[in-house]
């Protein structure tokens, strides 16, 4: 498969110019540590005020609001899966994040998305895996979405880009 439209940097994800950042929230939507802590944080008060009226989010699946103080339109929150072994279903609940960010980006004529490295901080996702399953779920975006010209990983550090980048070797 092509990887054309597919990027991966090593940078701060608040900072980076796109339709969209993908937020890696928490069920509450109301702010938490590493990339969620960071991104509301760099958004501003008004970003809370908007996710408390969301009513949480479920694990797979994605909200969206408005950018605020951030250089990007729009935050897609979605709720990856903490790891646990593989056997409660996490591949599956971490491709639905995926689909469901993608989803809410054709629905907003979202052409430019930037990802973290969703469950692999905290939540303790294999970065290798995890890298695998983004990148299938973008090219799979790309070739639905004829909207959709950039998705960008945006990696919080160098171990967290080699794996996309390996992931992106990959047929």
């Amino acid at each position: 498969m092509t990887n054309s439209g597919i990027q991966v940097t090593e940078e701060d994800i608040t900072g980076i110019t796109a339709d969209a950042i993908v937020n890696a929230a928490n069920n509450s939507l109301l702010g938490g540590g590493g990339v969620d802590g960071a991104i509301h944080r760099a958004a501003g008060p008004g970003l809370l005020a908007e996710c408390r009226t969301l009513g949480g989010c479920p694990t797979g699946e994605a909200r969206i609001t408005r950018g605020y103080n951030l250089l990007a339109a729009w935050i897609i929150h979605t709720v990856g899966p903490v790891w646990r072994g593989g056997s409660q279903e996490e591949p599956e609940l971490l491709a639905r994040c995926y689909r469901s960010c993608f989803s809410l980006a054709r629905e907003h004529g979202i052409r430019t998305i930037a990802f973290p490295a969703i469950s692999t901080g905290v939540y303790g996702y294999p970065k290798k895996e995890a890298a695998r399953i983004a990148v299938r779920e973008a090219r799979q975006a790309l070739a639905e979405n004829g909207q959709l010209a950039t998705i960008l990983f945006a990696c919080f550090n160098s171990d967290t880009r080699r794996a996309y980048d390996k992931a992106l070797t990959e047929p």
